[in-house]
């Protein structure tokens, strides 16, 4: 009997050649699959000499195509650029645009990456799909649920972008990395004789050319006739004290203190964006603490929602250290009760729920 067919997204970098090799090695029946998501050529007024550091370049198809003609598996490019748009690249820009900062990695995961691409993979026959994520899947049998744990890597781990990760999805879902380190995907990536074994890791957003979202937004609205919000509008206190004019609220997130063009004698930090009012409100850093939050749109992942308050550890953003909370599920949104005050808790934001290195689920701060 033929193994099933596993489906490996492979995005050009080490992590997702390395899981085709290290399944390839175990005889597994694998076929590789880029995504095109967002075309690089697109807005030509963003263009930037290089690539390097992003997602899904060019280059990045190039090379995934090179490791699977290494590996002598079958490859393919699926074209997933509609769908992007409409599920990421235009929700990134409205929430923007409404105060709110949003994570468009986690959406690409909840929409992409482990929805389209899913539904792709079965079309040509694939049961399970492979990712190069750095994450656990296990299954209990006592509550008869798939849970999803953090990678042994804590350095690497990327369960707080995979939040809205569906039961459905997980049963079909391989995380062959999970449960190794980076350094150990870069050695098997050499002992294989990967052609990416030493390729740097991407770390910018694949559509916004050197992290520049307020050039990104303005580029991406001119182009669908979009009416962005004045650039000139009030920077004030708590207090309602004008000190100085911001060049457009959707040009600021929570927590950022340069660039204000504000001279203060103590540091100075936005505290929210007032899309209604054009302003952006700031002050200091005691006045960015916060003990209480609100998560909307919540996914359960690992356990089913809870009746009475838990306690648990959460992650307001993805290098944030799980803070000790309780929580209380109330009108299908989540109240939570930090232990102590947590900064810069920002709307727009993924909330992962943790219990040790079991994610119990997440949802959006509101």
């Amino acid at each position: 009997m033929s193994k099933e067919l596993i489906a490996v997204a492979m995005s050009g970098g080490v992590d997702s050649s390395a899981v085709a090799a290290l399944l390839q090695r175990q005889g597994e029946n694998i076929v590789g699959m880029t995504m095109q998501l967002w075309n690089q050529r697109r807005l030509p007024e963003l263009a930037t000499e290089s690539a390097a550091g992003r997602c899904c370049s060019i280059d990045d198809v190039y090379d995934a195509r090179y490791v699977s003609e290494y590996l002598g598996i079958p490859y393919y490019v699926v074209n997933f650029e509609d769908q992007f748009e409409q599920h990421v690249v235009r929700p990134f820009v409205d929430d923007y645009l409404a105060g709110r900062t949003p994570i468009p990695c986690t959406l690409c995961n909840n929409f992409i990456k482990f929805e389209t691409f899913l539904s792709m993979a079965a079309g040509i026959g694939a049961e399970k799909i492979a990712t190069g994520h750095y994450a656990r899947v296990s299954f209990d049998e006592a509550s008869g649920r798939y849970q999803l744990r953090r990678a042994v890597d804590a350095t690497k781990d990327q369960t707080y972008f995979l939040l809205g990760l569906t039961q459905a999805q997980l049963a079909r879902t391989l995380f062959p990395l999970g449960g190794m380190l980076k350094t150990e995907t870069r050695e098997l990536a050499r002992a294989a004789g990967l052609p990416v074994a030493a390729k740097q890791d991407s770390q910018e957003i694949c559509f916004v050319p050197n992290g520049d979202y307020g050039a990104f937004i303005a580029a991406y609205a001119k182009e669908q006739g979009l009416t962005l919000p004045a650039a000139d509008g009030e920077i004030v206190t708590q207090s309602g004290e004008v000190v100085g004019r911001h060049a457009g609220f959707h040009n600021y997130t929570v927590g950022q203190r340069r660039g204000l063009g504000v001279a203060a004698r103590e540091p100075l930090y936005v505290i929210a964006t007032e899309p209604a009012a054009n302003r952006v409100k700031v002050g200091g850093p005691e006045d960015l603490l916060t003990t209480r939050m609100t998560v909307r749109d919540m996914n359960w992942i690992s356990i089913a929602e809870p009746a009475e308050a838990i306690r648990a550890q959460v992650r307001i953003r993805n290098r944030h250290v799980p803070a000790p909370a309780t929580l209380r599920v109330k009108d299908g949104v989540v109240e939570v009760d930090f232990d102590e005050a947590q900064r810069a808790v920002t709307a727009g934001q993924g909330a992962a729920i943790y219990d040790g290195d079991l994610v119990l689920g997440g949802g959006w701060i509101a």
